[in-house]
């Protein structure tokens, strides 16, 4: 029994847990919120249409896409026709973590690291099933860390304790880190098979400061689209968004290690950052829709699990849309 003027003691955080603890409470997490309300069989976290041949039909102009052409059939009939596949019945994906320098930041309750983190593990947990596989790669300040891909809550564990464990920075470095359009080659040149390909990064790796130009990872994320569904999972702090008021501070780039004192009273300089921020996030938000990705911002300052469910309802409203307007027509 617990006497009535003693103190309620807050239930600790994610980052207050042990790396096993963490797990759990990730696994539970995923299975009581997400579980039920997204994972059905054979779907992955994006809908879509799959890769085995199931058929052809007459092309529709303004719904169906052009690289679907069934030319053979277009061919013999004089009418253009489009293939028809059937979703796969097994599911490979293939994760591309960002465990750079600038992931390590946080003012929230979880760090960008730990909410990548999260993210993984409610795409690990939602996508397991018989026959599906999961594999994927971690960028670190001392390289890229790979896992090929495998099936199994002991495989996908595995990965989650690596980021979990991934080297912070030191502030020593014997050679440049990789970049993330070097993760996304490698992802590329190992992710053969068509199926899903989930980028977790803030995406600030390679973006250039003329707006117009473009980032250096969005070419390689286009290739990636052209096979694959691929969902980025853009990871982003308040503080980057917007700046306090707090006097004097030291501002630290995590990428580079230079420091800045900025005096954060001057209210101009505040909006002058949020406009800033801002475009960056737009700038972001614009490649990754050029480059043909789904996008999902997860902030360390909301519920993550939520944004997801409502990430991945808006996904399937979308797809079924097509399909009640032909039922309609028909």
């Amino acid at each position: 029994m617990r006497r009535r003027d003693a103190p309620v003691l807050p239930e600790p955080g994610l980052a207050d847990l042990a790396p096993d603890q963490r797990l759990r409470r990730l696994e539970l997490t995923v299975t009581r919120r997400l579980d039920g309300l997204l994972h059905g069989q054979y779907r992955g976290l994006l809908p879509g249409p799959g890769s085995e041949a199931a058929g052809s039909r007459e092309y529709r102009p303004g719904e169906d896409e052009v690289r679907r052409m069934d030319w053979a059939v277009t061919a013999r009939t004089t009418v253009p026709h489009v293939r028809e596949v059937d979703a796969d019945r097994e599911l490979t994906t293939w994760l591309l973590v960002d465990a750079s320098p600038s992931m390590e930041y946080g003012t929230a309750t979880l760090d960008k690291r730990e909410l990548a983190v999260a993210a993984v593990a409610a795409i690990g947990f939602l996508t397991a099933g018989v026959g599906n596989r999961l594999g994927g790669q971690v960028l670190t300040p001392e390289g890229v860390r790979r896992f090929p891909a495998r099936g199994g809550r002991t495989h996908l564990l595995g990965l989650l304790r690596a980021l979990l464990g991934a080297p912070r920075t030191d502030g020593h470095r014997h050679a440049p880190p990789p970049t993330l359009a070097d993760g996304l080659d490698g992802l590329h040149r190992v992710a053969t098979r068509r199926g899903l390909v989930v980028v977790v990064s803030d995406f600030l790796d390679g973006l250039p400061d003329d707006p117009d130009a473009t980032p250096a990872w969005e070419t390689v994320v286009r290739r990636l689209a052209v096979r694959h569904q691929v969902l980025a999972v853009e990871v982003t702090d308040p503080r980057e968004l917007e700046l306090p008021d707090v006097g004097l501070v030291t501002l630290v780039d995590p990428e580079t290690g230079r420091h800045r004192e900025v005096w954060t009273g001057d209210p101009g300089l505040r909006e002058r950052f949020a406009q800033a921020a801002a475009a960056q996030r737009d700038q972001v938000r614009h490649a990754l829709r050029r480059s043909g990705a789904t996008h999902l911002a997860l902030r360390t300052d909301r519920d993550w699990s939520a944004d997801i469910v409502r990430h991945v309802h808006a996904q399937r409203r979308l797809a079924a849309a097509p399909a009640a307007a032909r039922g309609g027509a028909a």
